[in-house]
């Protein structure tokens, strides 16, 4: 999505200068109005967000396929060498993971089942949000391996997803894909938009959604070609685009607020059992119940066996974490983890003491905009459909890889190859289509783009420096133009 698929309306390269302080005629069949001001911003935000986008969809791809290089390189701690008949008691499974390791804080616990070996995390002081994870073969009660992980993923996986989200820079590195994200659906909705416009009195559906055989060569060709895959990909785009942004820095932030504002933020069980000052969890903090996560509690860890038989008394089946309070006073709590449709993710609260269900919260009755946010993840992360989820995610890319070398192609292809006039790209679409715009149209335009600014910062921030930059050259280029001949400036 790098270059306008209205590149004829481009000034040609062999056009002569105006004459000093004269403004040239608009050339025959140049649009102007809103169809030139999307040309110069599919041009220009192509050009300078496509490099971001590459990185994304790169780092994207290599993540997309996890699950299968988890299986092969941590396949001694993520399962067993031989499934058994019996699972064993998860508090023997515990108890093994303690002996193997002994400092830390237990924290959360994921049972283990058909090929799948029990984690058990531990809190460590220097760890921060990271556990050290113990795995224990459920059948057997022996340890498999010990990995430092965040939030139950092995560091290939968390190493990966580093790389995809912030390229291992931290805070500062979250802006990038932030920036990626919230310029991808300008740029395949205008893109869209541009290629409807061009067949517009030719338009048919070949013509929309397959390549020109006709062009054998050339910017005709590269163009169809960039065009024609980037309507194809555009639902899947717009999907990775919106989905990212629900937990980038800023516009997720703002995401957030909104669902907060509409009160349909995630719920979460309560853990606060009666006459307890204990707070609420919702099963997934390292640091349960306000406690420092270091300091040893006084939780019996055998009490696990009760509380994971009173959940599955009550319906919570398949895989599920277990979060290990940090006092006597604070309910357990159980979670589902499935990722795969259909999603589960219902959670319970159990007093240990009484093995008593205190609070209950089922995915169905999680807010709609929660439940949509839960299914978007999971379909940008590969994991809502499985091996077809993966696949798709990785055609989306290559395919997002594809259209940017396309659109850098289309640029060079349209440089100009005069001995006089030879440059290294295409010329850029000319300034002042703002102009044609019609006043009604421009002044709601504008109104959109301060709020879609706010919204997503690092769409609106980027855009008003290009514009400032945009028209500082303007200026200065109408100086230099007008400036008699010898004369001072």
């Amino acid at each position: 999505m790098s270059v306008s698929s209205e590149i004829p309306d481009l000034p040609d390269a062999g056009t002569e200068r105006p004459e000093a302080g004269v403004r040239p005629p608009a050339p025959a069949g140049r649009r102007t109005g809103l169809g030139a001001l999307l040309v110069r911003l599919h041009f220009y935000a192509g050009v300078l967000v496509a490099p971001f986008l590459l990185v994304a969809a790169v780092t994207g791809l290599l993540y997309t396929f996890t699950p299968q290089l988890d299986a092969f390189v941590h396949d001694k701690e993520l399962s067993v060498a031989h499934t058994g008949d019996r699972v064993m008691p998860p508090a023997g499974q515990v108890a093994a993971a303690r002996a193997e390791h002994p400092t830390g804080t237990l924290v959360a616990v994921r049972p283990g089942g058909g090929e799948a070996t029990t984690q058990v995390d531990f809190a460590l002081p220097g760890l921060g949000e990271k556990a050290h994870t113990v795995y224990v073969d459920p059948y057997t009660d022996e340890v498999t391996g010990q990995l430092t992980t965040w939030y139950g993923s092995t560091p290939l996986t968390t190493w990966l997803d580093d790389l995809h989200r912030n390229l291992h820079l931290g805070t500062v590195g979250r802006y990038y894909s932030e920036f990626a994200a919230s310029w991808l659906w300008i740029l395949v909705l205008g893109g869209l938009v541009l290629w409807w416009r061009r067949h517009r009195g030719t338009r048919t559906a070949r013509r929309l959604l397959l390549p020109d055989r006709a062009a054998k060569q050339g910017v005709r060709r590269t163009r169809s070609l960039h065009a024609v895959t980037g309507v194809w990909l555009a639902v899947g785009l717009l999907a990775l685009s919106a989905t990212g942004l629900t937990w980038s820095r800023f516009a997720g932030e703002h995401f957030s607020e909104a669902l907060d504002a509409l009160r349909s933020d995630t719920p979460g069980v309560s853990t606060t059992l009666s006459g307890s000052s204990a707070g609420a969890t919702d099963g997934h903090d390292h640091d349960a119940g306000g406690k420092d996560p270091h300091e040893t509690n006084d939780v019996d860890p055998a009490a696990i066996d009760g509380v994971l038989a009173a959940a599955r008394a009550a319906g919570l089946d398949g895989p599920v974490e277990i979060a290990v309070p940090q006092d006597g006073a604070t309910a357990w709590t159980v979670s589902q983890t499935r990722n795969l449709w259909p999603v589960g993710r219902d959670s319970l609260a159990v007093d240990a003491s009484t093995d008593q269900v205190v609070d209950r919260v089922d995915f169905a009755d999680w807010p709609l905009p929660s439940k949509l946010t839960r299914w978007g993840i999971n379909v940008h992360m590969g994991t809502l459909f499985g091996l077809a989820n993966q696949v798709l995610l990785a055609v989306l890319a290559v395919g997002l890889i594809c259209v940017i070398l396309w659109g850098y192609r289309m640029w060079w292809q349209r440089r100009p190859t005069r001995a006089d006039r030879r440059a290294p790209f295409g010329a850029p679409p000319a300034r002042g289509a703002w102009r044609g715009v019609p006043s009604a149209g421009l002044a709601v335009g504008v109104v959109a783009v301060v709020a879609l600014g706010w919204a997503l910062p690092l769409f609106g921030v980027p855009l008003a420096a290009f514009l400032v930059v945009d028209l500082a050259t303007g200026v200065v280029r109408r100086r230099r133009v007008t400036r008699p001949s010898g004369g001072r400036p």
